[in-house]
């Protein structure tokens, strides 16, 4: 039964994606817990190659040249599968066909890649095939506080006694060294290349190695063990892998600490989405020695952001942390009380400091991060642990809840509602989605109820009382900015204009927080149109492209050509509240075939935008106008679609657990096995029965 319901790599084989040169395609990245690296979109090049505090910025090395001529020239397509052990991509190039596997292996800092030439002729081949090497490596340890990581000009020089090269910052703060596993082939100024004569019919093979340091011995040991044994640094970051995946479903495992439930269902497209979810939150964790926080989770990767964590996207993978791994998310918390969350989006952890302008959602965020982890790990007496804010004396954290349930008091401009600022301060890519926004206040309603439930657990009686009447009031007043027959919402300028947008972050925001609330019309209206003009057969639109601002931007994950990752699961789990499971029982099917490019994407384009893979939605590329990376940590939401969307799973402060499933067209024999509640296991069936769980 284990076997059959916990996840191996194989599992999360990625369908083919096949390019020629550029192609919009956001090539696959690789991490190891340490760092990430990302391949290139040729058959052998690699980009990003950074483990903090060394980094190589997004250089690109290794780039594949036949007999002297770069293999991209000849225009030739690349096939690329992913899968989260290594990236597999293959060419032919006349009578030569070209296959590489690229692994980045645990405690390794940097990349192997096995290399097979076949001569595919009826007659012997000679060919000389040339790996370039670029370094720009550096050692930064004053926090990546910037898109894309530092790096500075090298120098390159041969390695002493090897076929590689040697990268040298000019500070002395940091090495590369690339090069190959073949005595004897040629070094030149900035390429290694490789010589062979292959018969007809037979396959050469070779290893490549790229590692960083910041020293120089290091380094070429690391690349001398790794270069001594390409095949098998391979094999084992495979089983690194698989170990990983099946801790991450063990009671009592030795690598996290918690873990997640084990799924056992029929429906492919359930199970698929929840691994898929519950992979991108593990694809994020890392064990960095640099890191001052200790373990963290990263918010994007391979090519943006490294280092930084988002309490945003953190917090639409809250589920998954709260379960997986409580003590991480629990320094994570106190670090970011400590600081003044409404001065940035999220935290750098090789020095701990801030990073980026202020999210508007955050006193959302941090209340739906502290009740989490209370909640799911029986942690009530973290409600009581005093912790001083950046501002002030300590104070018990149920005070903090309160202070970021009620911050939207002091957003407040001429209107009852809080005025959430700017474009940046929001979606950043849709401009009329600014000031007073449905999500963010409707969100407000569900903060002061998690407050008061907060209260009224600590005794606290008459202050709840006044939390609830004061959302209650307020649930009116966002009430107010909804569209009459439309099913969305408009944003209130501080002129008292009514704008309508039609986004899904109202949709998904107002029907997960107050969806309950609203009349039978309204929920209608919205389901409605959440269908006609957001739903699409295997992903969304962020913004209806009937909205008058779907021409300011081409930025997928917020605006109508595509939507970042966690608005699909959130708008399912939305359309749950809304009293339509249905929809989103034929909805699973379509969006399962998504979960086939590697774990979500910051963004993937809807169908209209970009050719879908194998039917899924394809990733958008990092590239301008797009700006989007190959993956998003915010993938946890997929997996609380599961749990609390379709079982219906909810947990009281008091540790109560109670379920009401959705599963009727999904699965009605679906179950959760051993879901951690505080120090029990229990198990939730399809009929909403919760007992006690075997370990």
């Amino acid at each position: 039964m284990a076997e059959r319901f916990i996840p191996r790599v194989d599992d999360f084989d990625g369908d083919v994606v096949r390019q020629r040169f550029d192609d919009m395609v956001n090539p696959p990245g690789l991490t190891n817990g340490l760092g990430a690296a990302q391949v290139d979109h040729d058959v052998t090049g690699v980009r990003s190659v950074n483990v903090p505090p060394f980094s190589h910025g997004d250089t690109v090395t290794g780039v594949l040249s036949v007999d002297g001529r770069l293999f991209r020239s000849f225009g030739e397509p690349v096939s690329t599968r992913w899968r989260p052990d290594r990236v597999l991509r293959w060419a032919r190039l006349g009578d030569l066909s070209i296959t590489t596997v690229t692994a980045m292996p645990p405690d390794t800092q940097g990349v192997v890649m096995a290399v097979e030439v076949t001569n595919t002729s009826d007659r012997p081949r000679n060919v000389r095939l040339g790996l370039s090497a670029a370094s720009t490596v550096t050692r930064s340890t004053g926090g990546w506080t910037q898109p894309v990581p530092p790096s500075e000009p090298n120098t390159l020089t041969p390695a002493d006694g090897r076929a590689a090269l040697v990268g040298r910052a000019r500070a002395g703060s940091a090495v590369s060294v690339q090069g190959v596993d073949v005595p004897g082939a040629r070094v030149l100024d900035r390429t290694v290349e490789v010589t062979a004569d292959v018969a007809a019919g037979e396959t050469y093979r070779f290893g490549y190695v790229h590692v960083i340091d910041g020293d120089e011995a290091a380094a070429l040991a690391a690349f001398d063990e790794a270069a001594a044994d390409v095949p098998g640094r391979i094999d084992a970051t495979r089983a690194w892998w698989n170990a990983t995946l099946e801790a991450a479903f063990t009671p009592g495992n030795d690598r996290f600490s918690g873990h997640v439930p084990v799924l056992e269902t029929s429906n492919d497209a359930v199970r698929r989405l929840y691994w898929w979810g519950v992979l991108g939150v593990i694809w994020f964790r890392r064990d960095n020695p640099a890191s001052v926080l200790g373990r963290v989770y990263d918010t994007l990767t391979p090519r943006y952001w490294q280092t930084t964590t988002f309490i945003w996207d953190f917090s639409l993978s809250s589920m998954v942390h709260a379960q997986l791994d409580p003590e991480p998310m629990r320094r994570q918390l106190e670090h970011w009380i400590a600081l003044d969350i409404h001065r940035h989006f999220g935290t750098e952890w090789l020095t701990g400091g801030p990073a980026g302008y202020w999210y508007s959602v955050n006193d959302y965020a941090m209340t739906r991060l502290v009740r989490d982890y209370v909640r799911w790990n029986g942690r009530r007496d973290f409600l009581d642990v005093e912790l001083a804010a950046s501002d002030g004396p300590r104070r018990p954290v149920a005070e903090h809840l309160r202070d970021w349930a009620t911050a939207w008091e002091s957003f407040r401009g001429a209107h009852a509602l809080a005025d959430y600022g700017e474009i940046d301060n929001l979606l950043e890519c849709v401009s009329s989605y600014v000031h007073e926004v449905a999500s963010l206040n409707a969100a407000n309603v569900w903060c002061m109820r998690a407050a008061a439930d907060v209260a009224g657990f600590r005794g606290r009686t008459a202050e709840a009382a006044d939390l609830r009447a004061r959302a209650d009031e307020l649930l009116t007043q966002v009430r107010e900015l909804y569209v009459d027959g439309g099913g969305y919402w408009n944003a209130r300028q501080p002129d008292g204009r009514m704008v309508p947008v039609r986004h899904c972050y109202d949709f998904a925001t107002v029907g997960t927080t107050i969806g309950r609330d609203l009349p039978e019309r309204e929920r209608a209206e919205m389901v409605a149109f959440f269908v006609r003009e957001l739903q699409t057969p295997s992903w969304m639109r962020a913004l209806s492209p009937y909205d008058d601002d779907a021409s300011f931007s081409l930025r997928p994950d917020h605006q109508w050509n595509g939507a970042y990752p966690a608005w699909p699961a959130d708008a399912a789990r939305a359309l749950i509240q809304l009293g339509r499971a249905d929809v989103v029982a034929g909805w699973l099917p379509g969006l399962a075939r998504t979960a086939n490019q590697g774990p979500p994407g910051q963004a993937h384009f809807v169908e209209e935008a970009a050719e879908p893979v194998n039917g899924g939605a394809a990733k958008a590329p990092p590239q301008y106008p797009y700006l989007i990376d190959w993956a998003c940590s915010s993938a946890g939401s997929w997996a609380a679609l599961v749990v609390e969307g379709l079982f219906g799973v909810d947990v009281a402060l008091d540790g109560t657990v109670t379920a009401a499933p959705q599963l009727d067209g999904v699965d009605p024999e679906a179950r959760l096995r051993n879901l951690r509640v505080g120090d029990r296991l229990v198990d939730v069936d399809a009929d909403g029965v919760v007992s006690d769980g075997v370990s």
